[in-house]
């Protein structure tokens, strides 16, 4: 009889450690998750699970002020639990970056002290949306556009690098913007830069919008550097409507993704939902 309770125990031991082991392989196997707000939400954000947070660059790092100013928002973060390590909403829709009223000096600038006040603060990635800039005016040549787009990165890059920070490309649905709105379009511009802190984005909200076939992600994984994520409908949190995003998850395993995943949606109640969206996250990752 005692020899059929040590086996029996034994079983449940192996068991549950197996069981135990596998949890611990999915969360190692886990890219570490954020959300794009405010480094103020970063208590909440830490008791739900989360690792980082990303800032926007006009807000946090604000390049058109003041180094004062900026050391006060760097003082009042540092005493928050959670890291600000990206930030996005990088170029101003007023400055430029394609089209005859281009304006590379004045980014080339702007861009340098985002870049020196990102090393102080420890932000690592940058990411290149800003859709606004990069708009390719009607009737403006777009091989044109290209080419000055390209030719702005190739003298970003080199900057990025000075400062340990890396520029991510995010290629934004076609109802925002008319120039990279694909993972292989930017996939491309990230080969012809061809420098290695200048990289690509992979936003799963934009590839659901305008349908393109997660496989682009494997095609291009590894030039891919981070991802941001929503549900297609209403850009709504994950959990939200309980959309499938398995196939992209399948080829961010493919590609062994070892970056972040922010979370970029329309909040309606950031407490509550944030426990939802990791947890949603997680459970289809690893699914």
């Amino acid at each position: 009889m005692k020899t059929t309770f040590f086996y029996k125990l034994l079983f449940f031991a192996l068991f549950f450690s197996g069981l135990y082991a596998e949890i611990i392989r999915a969360q190692e196997n886990m890219p570490r998750m954020g959300i794009c707000t405010r480094y103020s939400n970063a208590e909440m954000l830490q008791q739900a699970g989360y690792s980082y947070v990303e800032e926007g660059v006009g807000k946090f790092l604000i390049p058109d002020k003041s180094d004062e100013e900026f050391s006060a928002i760097l003082d009042d973060a540092s005493r928050y639990s959670l890291p600000v390590e990206a930030c996005n909403g990088f170029i101003p829709s007023s400055m430029k970056s394609v089209g005859p009223d281009a304006v590379h000096v004045h980014i080339l600038q702007y861009m340098e002290t985002a870049f020196k006040r990102a090393q102080q603060a420890g932000v690592e990635i940058i990411v290149f949306g800003s859709g606004g800039s990069r708009n390719i005016p009607e009737g403006f040549s777009r091989s044109e556009a290209r080419r000055q787009f390209i030719d702005l990165c190739k003298q970003m890059a080199p900057i990025a690098k000075k400062y340990g920070v890396t520029v991510v490309l995010e290629p934004l649905n076609s109802q925002e913007c008319n120039f990279v709105n694909s993972v292989a379009e930017g996939g491309e511009i990230v080969k012809a830069v061809n420098h290695p802190n200048f990289r690509l984005l992979a936003d799963i909200y934009h590839m659901k919008k305008d349908n393109e076939n997660p496989e682009n992600i494997v095609k291009y994984g590894k030039l891919i550097k981070h991802v941001h994520i929503a549900e297609k409908q209403d850009r709504a949190v994950p959990g939200t409507y309980n959309e499938d995003f398995r196939p992209y998850f399948d080829a961010l395993r493919k590609i062994d993704y070892k970056g972040r995943i922010s979370i970029e949606a329309q909040w309606k109640d950031m407490q509550t939902q944030a426990p939802i969206a990791i947890e949603t996250i997680k459970k289809q990752f690893n699914n």
